[in-house]
């Protein structure tokens, strides 16, 4: 658990939210064993729901791992998603996971560095994921800009990186870049005149950041 909020209450936040079953917590299962990050519990149920305000057509994903956030969002909507990793093991697990759901039809897996791949993409999107290089938000933001909608989202998660971005009595010598970064990348999207995020926190702490409309 990240050590952004009291344990107290981020222990009863958890314990509201039911159990997934079938294929979903097994993935969770092996995650779990295998050591591979995934996105925490509270994040999954906030993706749910986005998923189900905004009702996305197109979204695109920075970071697919074993594909479990992908295959969450797409059991909650009807959208089309294009999930990027770098990774090759990584794919081919993703790959077999979002099989056995049956969204292979809705789900591309793009093998590459989510950078490259963000120049290369011309499609619009209703939603992008951030979840991948913690060190290059702010690049993976720049870029996603040309192709996100106009009333688009972009959801970061890890933003207050086990605790250390919001507490230098947390931070470990070794993630001192990440860090800097991580908080760099807050301070731009909450100051830029032209868009409006919101950080919260939960799981290991997400922001969301959308474009304001133009006549605010």
């Amino acid at each position: 658990m990240g050590k952004i909020m009291y344990d107290y209450i981020s222990d009863y936040i958890r314990n509201l939210i039911p159990e997934h079953e079938g294929v979903l917590k097994e993935l969770e299962e092996y995650a779990a064993e295998n050591n591979v990050p995934i996105v925490h519990k509270e994040t999954a149920k906030f993706l749910e729901f986005m998923m189900q305000v905004k009702k996305p057509l197109k979204i695109l994903e920075l970071g697919t791992a074993i594909g479990y956030s992908a295959s969450l969002m797409a059991l909650n909507s009807n959208a089309h998603i294009t999930t990027v990793d770098r990774s090759d093991k990584m794919i081919e697990i993703a790959l077999e996971n979002i099989k056995k759901f049956g969204l292979d039809d809705r789900i591309e897996v793009l093998n590459g560095e989510c950078i490259d791949v963000i120049k290369s993409l011309n499609d619009k999107y209703d939603v992008i994921f951030i979840d991948a290089g913690k060190g290059h938000y702010e690049d993976f933001f720049n870029e996603s800009l040309r192709i996100l909608k106009d009333d688009g989202i972009i959801i970061a998660d890890n933003v207050l990186f086990r605790g250390m971005v919001a507490s230098n009595d947390l931070l470990e010598r070794r993630k001192i870049t990440i860090v800097k970064r991580m908080r760099r990348y807050l301070d731009v999207v909450s100051n830029r005149p032209d868009f409006t995020t919101s950080v919260i926190p939960m799981g290991d702490g997400i922001a969301v950041t959308t474009r304001r409309k133009s006549n605010e």
